[in-house]
């Protein structure tokens, strides 16, 4: 006898196997898990953090819920790795993130146990309430909702609207709040500073045990004890906290805080608040990264590191990593600082992604000049227009795919007060692993319906840093610049400024068969495939527009005189982008050419490597000259 216990995990396929355990079963089941997913996530890099962070919180669920018919969401999406596991997926969790594989997120056509797809973050108690009031119509009032909301979500505006319409609700809805105090970077803001006052008074958490304790053994004798220890429960909490709850402002019960890494007290509290009818909110405490030293001690670099040494935690560099070039967040981070210090005018402001877009290195030179407003893109941008009115030029850098959520904000707020904000799109276009929910797809097309605002994207360094320059000059008005996920292509890019003429393209390679049009980083891909084509005698004149809107109706009419093969390319949705402004321009000047659109086509692109992704759309270098080919064979 060797004296090992016997392996826990291995036997579970599905959470109803998980609760056929004994709960003195469920720690070994944890550890077991936990190191599940560093195994994994070690040799395929995925967000690890936060998935660590809620192991246990993930086994008590599903051991006291029963799902799938039990509705549980994941916030933040990326929490969901140990859930996934659980649900089916054990065997196919390496192919997490991958082409073809299974995505980084819950989603709903993957597993019937990710009842909402949950990519974006702060939308789970929406989402719940809405299933909660749908059973209470279809009399299915035993069934439980469940929203997990963490990593900073809480700081969404659309989560608060999910609370207070939730509290009048009576829906069978059970929030619990992953209290982490971290979403990629430290979290900030209000709600921050009065949850760690909830969880650093110690009297008062002393005492709310005994409260829970009491409440409890009471319960038997009907409705009315509770509500009397409930009244004495609300009046200790304003008494010591010095001011009324929250969440029970919103007709929330509150419940906690609790110690999110105790799986057997974890179940014993679900179990409880299974019986309570009504909205209620568990508050619990946990550690990101925790089982995992490194983790523990680098939040933010482990949120989503690359691969690792899973004994040391020491990130695995590829042999032929090159220093240079940089990545274009980093250009981005860099350059601000430099116009910055040269225009006391510039600020710079970012939705809780200070690390991921670099704004970071503006916030350690120039503290009182860089602002993360947490997970609340509406807000940046109108917090960047009120900067705007008063003389000040606000560079509100945010990903591309979280844009979308303040397109009402930078329509009414920015745009139609002709206000000089400078939006920075990072993430433009396909991002790789991250999928459907995080592609930068829509920004070229639905930033260029509106009025008032200059879309542009560079399609190296260099130019990044000129439409930077040219955006904080003599009150540009809204100015957009798009540029992508990943490196750049040029090792020196820190040359002097230069301003760019709003709204003029440029001539990269002459040529003689057929033309493209190209804007953004993708254009690189056309330098390659023209060079390639050069040596089969075939000829092409690449222009890169620059701007979107205003477009270089003068270039386009250079462009469509002198050749009857175009084709336009753009990392961006096909419809309403560069192709469609090429179109509409032919249409509007009377002009009779063939034109080929490449660009993301009519359908949400999943996971994988943004090779893979390009090369799947057919704008790849080998697809450029595929349609070229084609093209001058017909």
């Amino acid at each position: 006898m060797t004296g090992e216990k016997e392996e826990i995990l291995s036997k579970i396929e599905t959470p109803s196997d998980l609760r056929k355990l004994q709960t003195n079963e469920l720690p070994q089941l944890c550890d077991e898990l936990r190191q599940f997913i560093i195994d994994i996530v070690s040799t395929h890099p995925g967000h690890l953090g936060s998935s660590l962070g809620v192991v246990e919180l993930t086994v008590a669920l599903h051991y006291i819920f029963n799902t799938p018919y039990d509705r549980l969401i994941w916030d933040v999406g990326h929490q969901a790795y140990a859930h996934k596991i659980l649900t089916g997926r054990k065997d196919i969790f390496y192919t997490n993130r991958t082409y073809k594989g299974i995505s980084g997120f819950p989603k709903i056509s993957e597993s019937e146990y990710d009842p909402f797809g949950t990519g974006h973050s702060s939308t789970s108690i929406s989402a719940a309430l809405g299933m909660a009031v749908a059973s209470k119509i279809k009399d299915n009032n035993d069934r439980q909702h469940i929203a997990v909301i963490g990593d900073g979500a809480m700081t969404g505006g659309i989560a608060f609207e999910g609370l207070n319409n939730a509290g009048v609700s009576k829906s069978n809805l059970l929030v619990i709040l992953n209290d982490n105090r971290i979403s990629i970077d430290k979290n900030v803001g209000a709600i921050k500073e009065y949850l760690a006052e909830i969880t650093t008074s110690r009297t008062y958490n002393r005492i709310k045990n005994k409260i829970w304790n009491i409440l409890g053994r009471v319960s038997k004798y009907g409705p009315n004890s509770q509500k009397i220890v409930q009244q004495i429960e609300n009046a200790i909490k304003s008494t010591i906290l010095k001011k009324s709850n929250l969440f029970e402002a919103f007709n929330f019960r509150y419940f906690g805080p609790i110690d999110g890494h105790d799986v057997v007290k974890l179940t014993k509290f679900l179990k409880d608040l299974k019986r309570i009818p009504g909205p209620k909110l568990l508050h619990i405490i946990t550690v990101k990264g925790k089982g995992f030293k490194k983790a523990e001690e680098n939040q933010t670099y482990f949120h989503a590191p690359a691969t690792f040494d899973k004994n040391t935690g020491k990130i695995i560099h590829s042999h032929n990593t090159k220093k240079f070039p940089l990545k274009y967040q980093i250009v981005f981070g860099e350059t601000i600082v430099e116009l910055a210090e040269q225009n006391p005018k510039i600020l710079g402001i970012t939705p809780a992604m200070p690390t991921g877009c670099s704004l970071n290195i503006m916030m350690k030179k120039m503290p009182d000049r860089a602002f993360d407003v947490g997970i609340a893109e509406q807000h940046a941008v109108t917090f960047s227009a009120g900067l705007a009115t008063q003389g000040m030029i606000p560079f509100c850098n945010i990903y591309s795919t979280f844009m979308q959520r303040a397109y009402d904000q930078i329509i009414h707020d920015v745009a139609l007060q002709n206000l000089n904000v400078v939006f920075c799109l990072d993430r433009g276009g396909l991002v790789g692993e991250d999928g459907a929910t995080h592609h930068g797809a829509f920004d070229l097309a639905y930033l260029r319906a509106i009025p008032n605002i200059i879309v542009s994207s560079p399609i190296n360094e260099e130019y990044l840093r000129n439409l930077m320059f040219t955006a904080q000059l003599d009150n540009a008005g809204t100015f957009l610049i798009r540029y992508p996920k990943g490196k750049g292509v040029l090792k020196n890019w820190r040359k002097p400024f230069h301003k760019l003429e709003v709204g003029k393209g440029r001539l990269v390679r002459e040529g003689k068969d057929i033309a493209i049009i190209s804007i953004g980083h993708i254009g690189n891909y056309v330098i390659e495939a023209a060079k390639l084509l050069n040596n089969e005698n075939i000829s092409i004149a690449h222009y890169d527009m620059i701007f979107l809107k205003p477009i270089d109706e003068q270039l386009l009419h250079e462009i469509f005189t002198k050749f009857d093969k175009i084709i336009t390319i753009e990392d961006g949705t096909i419809i309403g982008g560069l192709g469609s402004a090429a179109l509409e321009f032919m249409a509007d000047n009377n002009y009779s050419v063939r034109v080929k659109r490449l660009g993301i086509p009519d359908r949400f692109i999943e996971q994988g490597k943004q090779l893979e992704l390009h090369s799947e759309c057919g704008f790849d270098i080998d697809g450029i000259i595929k349609t070229v080919k084609e093209m001058l064979e017909k």
